[in-house]
């Protein structure tokens, strides 16, 4: 298994297909929603098993920080690590950049995962994106 920030456009087109299963057809999110006009100036990631793509997330800076989004791996491929490894991949990225402060916004289910890798949860209450609860988490290094 591993990660990397894309560099083609067959891995960007992966990455798009990622996100396509995973939040567009098993989670409802439309596609107008899932797709946005920073899809160009984020730095998208992706994550394979051997020439099988699996997961995928992309990362932007914002306000002094670096905020992952879109994070998703494939139904089958969760609980196998594959999103650890996908979120180290990004920070060391967001680190190259110079950044050291990340933020991003959790599904509600998904707070135990982001909590093991350090993020801590700022939301004083939950919110709706694109019709499901999340949180914002921050990590400070």
């Amino acid at each position: 298994m591993i990660a990397k920030v894309v560099e083609t456009k067959k891995e960007k087109e992966e990455a798009f297909f990622i996100r396509e299963t995973v939040f567009v057809n098993e989670q409802n999110v439309a596609r107008d929603l899932e797709y946005d006009e920073f899809e160009d100036e984020a730095i998208h990631f992706i994550a394979y098993d051997e020439t099988m793509p699996i997961g995928a997330g992309r990362l932007r800076f914002v306000d002094g920080f670096a905020k992952v989004e879109r994070l998703c791996i494939l139904k089958e491929y969760r609980g196998k690590k594959i999103g650890s490894l996908l979120m180290k991949t990004i920070e060391i990225e967001g680190n190259k950049q110079g950044y050291k402060h990340f933020k991003l916004n959790a599904q509600v289910q998904a707070i135990p995962f982001y909590e093991k890798l350090g993020y801590h949860n700022v939301s004083k209450e939950t919110f709706l994106d694109a019709g499901i609860p999340h949180v914002e988490m921050r990590k400070m290094r």
